[in-house]
């Protein structure tokens, strides 16, 4: 204990993942096979759009995008958690702690912004697809890239230097299994009332309207796609935007209790649980829903198979 208070001066420490969870070796076990599972599939599927030039089209470009933020996420928080777990290791240092608030951040907003541009691009294809090349240019498509991952960045540097300002009090004991910013705020023996309410704003433009322009856009989608007069057309679309849906509503869920939300509403392990949702569930499941559920990945994954087995 003597050596825990000695950390707690100069370092956070990481409590890890449920805490009081009696196989918390499993649970880890299990997250690390996710883990593995999320690299795995997101390698692939970057390397399947890349490598094949009729998946060169604006969605599939966004969505190679949306895997790589997603590898860069996943990686961001379970690595450090696993390792920890092993080692016995809890202990972070506060630049280490700020350095994983700040790429978190930034993963998440961009992800936000990107799943935004991602529903525009179906808006586009299936309300209007005869301008669908024209307005999904590759420039666009370019721009909307450099725009979500510099708006997550920028959003992040404030709000990881404004929350590491905050002094702390007691044992710096993080109630979490990574630096997320309302755990660290709980720590704070200051005033953050004023904060949270800018936290709030800030998920309104980063959480709240990107759900609402989603929802919108797919309003539109699923009421031109009940015109359609091609059953085949029709499917299609319906398949390419349920898996986007499905993909919004793990991630941006969660996302608004979390920051939304008075952290005294909720509890420390609802909010461990939920962060697993848009942190480790969604980056795995995107390639799944995406690959299954799209005949064109299916068709590039078999060729990729065929071609190799062929070799051999």
């Amino acid at each position: 204990m003597a050596k825990r208070n000695g950390t707690a001066t100069t370092d956070f420490i990481l409590l890890g993942l449920f805490p009081e969870f009696q196989y918390a070796s499993f649970l880890v076990y299990l997250i690390l096979l996710v883990y593995l599972i999320a690299l795995i599939g997101n390698s692939i599927l970057i390397f399947l759009i890349w490598m094949n030039s009729y998946l060169h089209t604006p969605m599939y470009f966004l969505l190679s995008q949306l895997s790589l933020i997603d590898l860069f996420y996943i990686s961001s928080s379970v690595p450090n958690m696993v390792i920890n777990h092993f080692l016995g290791k809890h202990s972070i240092s506060r630049i280490g702690c700020g350095v994983q608030m700040f790429f978190c951040l930034t993963l998440g907003g961009a992800e936000c912004l990107l799943l935004t541009l991602m529903s525009y691009d179906r808006f586009v294809a299936v309300c209007n697809p005869l301008h669908y090349a024209i307005i999904m240019n590759p420039k666009v498509c370019l721009l909307m890239t450099v725009a979500s991952w510099t708006g997550g960045a920028l959003n992040s540097l404030i709000q990881t230097i404004y929350t590491m300002h905050f002094p702390v009090c007691g044992l710096k004991e993080i109630n979490h299994f990574f630096c997320e910013m309302p755990a660290i705020l709980k720590l704070s023996c200051a005033d953050t009332s004023d904060y949270e309410m800018v936290v709030f704003v800030v998920s309104i433009v980063f959480i709240l309207i990107p759900f609402t322009l989603i929802m919108a856009s797919y309003i539109h989608i699923f009421l031109t796609v009940l015109r359609m007069n091609s059953p085949e057309g029709r499917n299609k679309a319906l398949a390419t935007c349920s898996a986007h849906l499905t993909v919004v509503s793990f991630y941006l869920g969660p996302g608004i209790v979390v920051y939304m939300t008075p952290g005294s509403s909720h509890t420390t392990t609802l909010d461990q649980g939920l962060s697993m949702f848009y942190t480790i569930l969604t980056p795995t499941l995107n390639p799944l829903i995406y690959s299954l559920r799209n005949k064109e990945v299916v068709r590039a994954l078999k060729k990729v198979l065929r071609k190799n087995l062929i070799s051999k």
